[in-house]
């Protein structure tokens, strides 16, 4: 099983995005383009990525350098918890107001009030639980 934000992981990751409609058809519906990298609070770059075209993932894998639209940084401990139970709004609102979500690039604020794009962002959550790892 690859571990958390690998390479393998991320193509899973990705494939497992593309399969959930909440996510790619809804970010489809308002053009949503944009390359998020994924990580541990405290390291220098992102582990993983995420390149969306219209809503849909075009290429995944281990980060190398790609400039970001969005950089989302939490300890390790935190991410599988949030794999295990995805987030809601008020619980996304809570890991971000205390620290436990950053958002290195990306605007949280911008996000979360757009409904269009807060629903697929909490689904992310829920669809990376989704993926197997070690």
């Amino acid at each position: 099983m690859p571990a958390l934000f690998s390479d393998d992981f991320m193509v899973d990751f990705g494939n497992a995005w593309n399969d959930e409609k909440e996510l790619g058809d809804a970010l489809s519906k308002i053009g949503f383009n944009s390359t998020i990298g994924y990580g541990f609070e405290g390291e220098d770059k992102p582990r993983g990525f995420l390149k969306v075209e219209n809503g849909y993932v075009a290429e995944a894998g281990a980060y190398n350098g790609q400039p970001l639209n969005w950089d989302l940084r939490a300890s390790p401990s935190d991410w599988e918890k949030w794999c295990a139970s995805g987030l809601g709004m008020v619980s996304l609102g809570m890991a971000y107001t205390t620290g436990k979500l950053k958002f290195k690039t990306g605007d949280y604020g911008a996000m979360i009030k757009n409904p269009a794009m807060a629903g697929p962002f909490i689904k992310s959550f829920s669809t990376m639980g989704t993926v197997a790892r070690a």
